[in-house]
């Protein structure tokens, strides 16, 4: 009993002492984060789906960050992200070249799967569900439409769809600014 005692007594100023020791570390190495990349990663969709070329959201931010990347590269956030990134940083947005696109997710033909994984292991959300040679289905409200998932099906079974509007996520469109004439002065004649 008392040798129990001792080891429980002794784990514990282990325990203490490493506590310590890894808090003063913490405290003494801390990166301190940039904040214009904490707001800029505040203000993308956090996906991480990589279609912007970077590994997620916040490597991008951090390129952004440091004028090392376009804003115009995030395809789910679309136009408005981009007008906001554009904004925020002070620059100017070419969106020549940018295609305003509806909102995807994948679908799986069900017909042409034949289980092999590699969607799943794709999939960053993991959106798919499904085993080894079993069909595989997605999970919607999951997926955020990176189309990663549609070139690795060596069946092409995976097709990106539009996303359904419903009343859960139907929301009402923003008005347009209309741009008021000068009014011009009606001369009378009597």
């Amino acid at each position: 009993m008392y040798g129990m005692l001792i080891a429980i007594g002794s784990l514990t100023l282990i325990g203490l002492t490493l506590g310590t020791i890894l808090g003063a570390a913490a405290r003494q190495f801390a990166v301190k984060e940039d904040p214009l990349e904490e707001e800029l990663k505040a203000m993308l969709p956090g996906s991480q789906c990589g279609q912007c070329g970077y590994v997620g959201c916040g490597q991008y931010a951090a390129a952004l960050a440091k004028g090392e990347a376009e804003v115009t590269l995030c395809a789910p956030g679309g136009k408005v992200l981009i007008e906001a990134l554009a904004n925020k940083l002070g620059v100017t947005a070419d969106l020549s070249g940018h295609e305003e696109r509806v909102p995807e997710h994948a679908f799986i033909i069900e017909d042409l799967c034949i289980g092999c994984t590699r969607c799943i292991r794709e999939c960053s959300t993991d959106a798919i569900m499904g085993a080894n040679k079993l069909m595989h289905t997605i999970i919607v409200d999951a997926c955020h439409g990176c189309a990663k998932c549609v070139p690795v099906c060596p069946t092409d079974a995976i097709v990106m769809v539009p996303v359904q509007v419903t009343l859960r996520n139907w929301h009402w469109s923003k008005p347009e600014i209309e741009q008021t004439q000068p009014k011009q002065e009606v001369a009378h004649a009597h």
